[in-house]
């Protein structure tokens, strides 16, 4: 980042100063909360430099129903003071109006110069004006150094804007002015207040989670009934939470967020069921890949979790941890400074995931591979287990294609029924029964390419196969 080179004018104009750029009011039709803070730059601009002219007040901020670029229905669900709705504009006007800054701050300052008061850096892609904590301060509250210190208030870390991760102070280097610093906005916040919806993050090595979905239906789950009474009472959860929390006041009596632990082998539904509880709720469900946060460089890791934790605060996702045991497994021993700060970052998880307020769920093999810690606070465990004969029949009936037809008319899925195998193996075995037919150019399924196909998932599994 680098600082503006702002122009600093004699503290007079006068009218022989010649302005190189119109207003940015007179080049664009402008909405109502963009003319609001074109004038507030003026009015602290032209006080700065005693601009005659400049009204003896700032201006008022437009009523938030007549603002037309930011969505008026994502700031009036907030109470946000005037001040609280000016540093918004402020921090987002550079994703609107790249131009914006500089057009209307060059009606003063036409010759390059230093202007500190004012703030600003440049970035590395994007060479217009980037506010700081210091453009805030001096738009908000001018040279008034008690209001001055007000206003940092709004970059405090127990601010609404700093708990919710809507927008932030960048990092300084050592030694410099805290308010020097940019002022980040979370870009689900951009595109909130923009677009009226939050866009959905990308998959990058600073959000290590891929969004997963299904088309399926809750039809096409099938488990024993007690588990899906057990699943039942999450997707009540999420459902109702907020009305007990807030309308019931339970949110002084019971800790926040919902922890969950799916376990069983492979291919019995987990990840699945995670799909179908944001389907059915309305929420997004991210499953986190753990090779990307998991890190062997001491701190990492936790580093890693809170950029991903920090994002997902107040979106209302459920965060999916697969194979989970190779983030929550057990502590050790403390032989070596190795162990050490393995077991710390089970300790910072374990906090982590009782402070979030979303649903986290954490799927494993097996349960015992889960520290004890973990373990005692879980919501609910719930254990997915290899299907019984009778919903194995069920998975084949559910998964061939409805106008397959098998060769002889025999039924395969009560044929085959008996074999112990998972749903996800099942699925497997009809993607390849189904090729099969396919490359012999015939619509019917054979059984013989059902029963090799399950051959082939339990040698996989190093399993024998008896007929």
């Amino acid at each position: 980042m680098s600082k503006i080179n702002n122009t600093v004018s004699p503290k007079k104009t006068t009218a022989k100063q010649k302005i190189t750029a119109a207003p940015i009011a007179e080049t664009t039709a402008m909405a109502p909360e963009l003319a609001y803070l074109q004038a507030l730059i003026n009015y602290q601009l032209g006080t700065y430099f005693k601009k005659e002219g400049t009204p003896s007040k700032p201006p008022a901020v437009p009523a938030r129903a007549t603002w037309q670029i930011v969505r008026p229905e994502a700031m009036q669900q907030n109470k946000w003071t005037d001040e609280e709705l000016t540093l918004l504009l402020i921090a987002l006007v550079p994703h609107i109006l790249p131009e914006f800054y500089d057009t209307a701050i060059q009606q003063f300052l036409p010759q390059a110069g230093e202007f500190p008061q004012l703030g600003g850096v440049r970035g590395k892609q994007f060479r217009g004006f980037l506010p700081t904590g210091e453009t805030a301060l001096f738009l908000l509250a001018g040279t008034n150094w008690k209001k001055r210190l007000e206003v940092q208030e709004l970059f405090e870390p127990d601010h609404e804007f700093a708990l919710k991760r809507i927008l932030w102070l960048e990092d300084v280097q050592a030694g410099e002015p805290l308010m020097s610093a940019r002022i980040m906005m979370d870009i689900d916040y951009v595109n909130l207040f923009i677009k009226g919806k939050p866009g959905r993050p990308h998959f990058s090595m600073s959000f290590p989670a891929r969004l997963i979905a299904t088309e399926l239906t809750w039809n096409d789950l099938v488990l024993d009934e007690s588990i899906m009474v057990q699943i039942r009472e999450l997707e009540t959860w999420l459902h109702h939470n907020d009305q007990l929390m807030n309308e019931w006041g339970m949110k002084h009596k019971l800790k926040k967020g919902y922890r969950a632990l799916f376990y069983g082998p492979p291919g019995t539904g987990k990840t699945f069921t995670a799909s179908l509880l944001g389907k059915y709720t309305g929420r997004d469900v991210y499953k986190i890949d753990l090779s990307m946060v998991v890190s062997k460089y001491i701190g990492e890791t936790e580093k890693n979790l809170e950029t991903l934790f920090a994002k997902a605060a107040d979106k209302g996702w459920i965060i999916f941890f697969d194979e989970a045991d190779a983030l929550f497994g057990k502590r050790t021993s403390v032989r070596d400074a190795h162990d050490k700060y393995a077991n710390q970052e089970v300790s910072y998880l374990l906090q982590r995931i009782e402070d979030f307020n979303g649903l986290v769920i954490l799927a494993t093999n097996m349960k015992n591979n889960i520290d004890d810690a973990f373990i005692r606070r879980f919501n609910a465990i719930i254990q997915f287990q290899v299907p019984g004969e009778r919903e194995r029949a069920a998975i084949w009936q559910k998964t061939f294609p409805p106008n397959v037809r098998f060769l002889d008319e025999e039924d395969i899925p009560g044929k085959v029924k008996k074999y112990e195998i998972t749903g996800g193996n099942i699925i497997n075995v009809v993607q390849y029964a189904c090729l099969k037919a396919l490359e012999r150019k015939s619509a019917l399924v054979s059984l013989d390419d059902v029963v090799n196909g399950i051959r082939k998932e339990m040698n996989k599994e190093g399993r024998s196969f008896i007929i």
